[in-house]
C-alpha cells in the first residue's frame, strides 16, 4: 500500500483519488479552500441556487466509468442524469433562429434547413461527418492514452479532412476551425454556431486547428446531459464515492512546497509548516502554481505543449433571480451571437481599446425545482467568454459586461428586465479565488494539430513519483476530460510507465 498526497480537490483530482483507494492505497487529499469541487461550485441565496462552474455535461460515460470502477452503485444511483432536448437554441444577429435536437442527425439538418433555408443542414451534416472522421483517429492518443514521449505526433499531421477549397490558382484545406466556417459551411449563422463551440471553451476560432471540429462532435454524438439539483451534484456524488472509499481530504491546508528525496517527490509541505511524507503526489494546480511548488523544470527544454507564458480566456458569469416561472417552452441553453462576432475574436486576442465589444452569450435555464424557491421563480445563468487582460479590477469593466449580457438575455429571456429582482456578477478574479488559476483562466480541452500548442503537460513530469491530474494537464480542461485525466493518473501509479490507457 502506498501512500498518495493530493493536491487540490477539483474534480480530476477526485476521480484520481478513488480510483487509487480502490486499488488499495492510503490517499490524502489537501484542499487549500473550505469545499470539494474546484471551479463546480454553487451559489445559493433567497432559496434560489447556481452552478457557477459547468452547467451541462458530455461524455457522462466518463463518470458512469469512474462509478462502476470504483463501487456498487452506479453513477445514475447517486446522481440524476437528464438528457437535454433540445441540445441548444441559436439567436441569431439577423433575427433568424433554431433549436437544434439533442444526438440527432437527421433531426439536426432537418431543423437547420427549415430555419436557415434550404442547403444549410447538409453542409453541417456533411461537416459532422467530416469532424467524426478527426474523432476517430485522434480519440485514443489524445484521451484515452498517457501523453507518451513522443506526444509530437499529435502535433503535426491535422486530422480532419478538410474539403479542398479552391481560390484563383491555388488548392487549400482548412486548417483552423475559421477556414472550416468560411470555406465549407459557407453561411455567416453556420459559421456562428460553429464558432460558438470554439468560444465556450474559450479557443480563439482563427487560431484553434481545424481538430478543434471534435468538440460539436462530441455534443452531436454523444449527447448533452444536465444533472439534476445542478452540475455540483456530480461533483458532490465524486466526493461522497472517494469517502466511501476512505479517502481523507483535510481543508483549508495549502501546500507551499513538494518535498523532494533521493530525486524524487516524497510528501508535501503545508503552509502551517507539517508535513505529509508521500511515495507518490499528485497535482491537481495550475503549471504556474506547480512550478513555485517544486522550484525546478518539470519537462523537456523546448516543450511547446501548453506556453506558460499564454495565459488563456476566462468567464464573466452572471446570476440572475427572476419573478415568474419559466415557461414550458424555453429552451435549457440558448447562445446568443452578437452582430460583428469578428471584434470579439480581436478583442479576445487583443484587449485593447476603452470599448469591448458585445460577446457571444449563454444562457441557461433549467426546469429545476431544485434551483428556485418555487415555481413563481426562475434562476437563470448568463456567461461569456472574456479576456483576462480586461481591467477587471475596474468595477466599470464589471458594469459592463453585466449590461451586455443582460441585454443579450433579453433576446432569449421574455420580459427579463421586468423579472429582474437581483442578479450576481461573477468575474474571473472570482474564479481565480476559487480555483488558485492566475487571472480566473479556464483550460480548454487538448486538440490535435496546431504545432502542438494546444495539447497539454503530460500526467507524468521529469520529478519521478509527481504527477499532475485535472484540466491543466493531458487531456485538457472541461468535466469530461478531467475525469479521464484521473484515470490515467491512476493507472500510470497503479500499473507502471507499462501503462497504456483504458482498453
Amino acid at each position: 500500500m502506498a501512500r498518495i498526497a493530493v493536491i487540490g480537490a477539483g474534480t480530476g483530482a477526485m476521480a484520481a483519488a478513488a480510483r487509487l483507494a480502490v486499488a488499495g492505497h492510503r490517499v490524502v487529499v489537501y484542499e487549500r479552500t473550505e469545499t470539494y469541487g474546484g471551479a463546480v461550485r454553487r451559489f445559493e441565496r433567497d432559496g434560489f441556487r447556481f452552478d457557477t462552474g459547468p452547467g451541462l455535461l458530455t461524455l457522462p460515460a466518463v463518470y458512469r466509468d469512474l462509478f462502476v470502477k470504483t463501487g456498487k452503485e452506479p453513477l445514475e444511483d447517486c446522481v440524476e442524469l437528464v438528457q437535454v432536448d433540445p441540445s441548444s437554441r441559436h439567436v441569431f444577429a439577423d433575427g433568424s433562429e433554431v433549436s437544434l435536437p439533442n444526438a440527432s442527425r437527421a433531426g439536426v439538418v432537418a431543423a437547420l434547413d427549415e430555419a436557415l433555408g434550404a442547403g444549410a443542414g447538409e453542409r453541417w451534416g456533411d461537416f459532422l461527418v467530416r469532424a467524426r472522421e478527426a474523432w476517430d483517429r485522434t480519440r485514443r492518443p489524445l484521451l484515452e492514452e498517457p501523453l507518451w514521449p513522443d506526444w509530437q505526433v499529435l502535433a503535426g499531421k491535422e486530422p480532419y479532412p478538410a474539403v479542398p477549397h479552391k481560390r484563383l490558382l491555388r488548392t487549400r484545406r482548412a486548417r483552423t476551425l475559421a477556414e472550416i466556417a468560411s470555406w465549407e459551411l459557407r453561411d455567416e449563422r453556420l459559421e456562428a454556431l460553429l464558432m460558438s463551440h470554439a468560444l465556450a471553451y474559450g479557443l480563439a476560432p482563427w487560431a484553434a486547428p481545424a481538430s478543434a471540429a471534435v468538440l460539436p462532435y462530441m455534443e452531436h454524438a454523444f449527447g448533452t446531459w444536465y444533472v439534476r439539483g445542478g452540475i455540483r451534484e456530480l461533483a458532490r456524488a465524486v466526493y461522497e464515492r472517494c469517502l466511501a472509499r476512505r479517502v481523507e481530504f483535510v481543508f483549508g491546508a495549502e501546500v507551499t512546497r513538494i518535498v523532494e528525496k533521493d530525486g524524487r517527490a516524497a510528501g508535501v509541505e503545508l503552509a502551517d509548516g507539517g508535513v505529509a511524507d508521500a511515495d507518490h503526489v499528485v497535482a491537481d494546480v495550475h503549471p504556474a502554481r506547480l512550478r513555485a511548488l517544486t522550484r525546478r523544470p518539470l519537462d523537456d527544454e523546448g516543450d511547446v505543449r501548453a506556453d506558460p507564458g499564454a495565459t488563456p480566456p476566462a468567464r464573466f458569469t452572471l446570476l440572475l433571480a427572476l419573478r415568474g416561472g419559466r415557461e414550458p417552452s424555453a429552451a435549457h441553453r440558448t447562445v446568443v451571437h452578437p452582430a460583428a462576432p469578428e471584434s470579439e475574436w480581436d478583442f479576445l486576442a487583443s484587449p485593447g481599446g476603452d470599448e469591448p465589444p458585445s460577446p457571444t452569450v449563454t444562457v441557461l435555464r433549467p426546469d429545476d425545482p431544485a434551483l428556485r424557491p418555487d415555481d413563481a421563480h426562475e434562476s437563470v445563468v448568463l456567461s461569456a467568454t472574456v479576456s483576462t487582460e480586461a481591467a477587471w479590477e475596474d468595477e466599470g469593466t464589471v458594469r459592463r459586461y453585466t449590461d451586455f449580457l443582460l441585454e443579450a438575455a433579453e433576446r432569449a429571456v421574455p420580459g427579463l428586465r421586468e423579472r429582474l429582482l437581483w442578479h450576481e456578477a461573477r468575474a474571473p478574479r472570482d474564479t481565480e479565488d476559487e480555483t488558485g488559476a492566475p487571472c480566473g483562466a479556464v483550460p480548454a480541452p487538448a486538440l490535435a494539430a496546431g504545432q502542438g500548442r494546444f495539447l497539454h503537460p503530460a500526467n507524468t513530469t521529469r520529478l519521478p513519483g509527481l504527477y499532475r491530474v485535472g484540466g491543466w494537464s493531458h487531456p485538457g480542461g472541461g468535466l469530461a476530460h478531467a475525469g479521464m485525466s484521473g484515470a490515467l493518473v491512476a493507472g500510470l501509479i497503479v500499473e507502471g510507465p507499462e501503462f497504456r490507457g483504458s482498453q
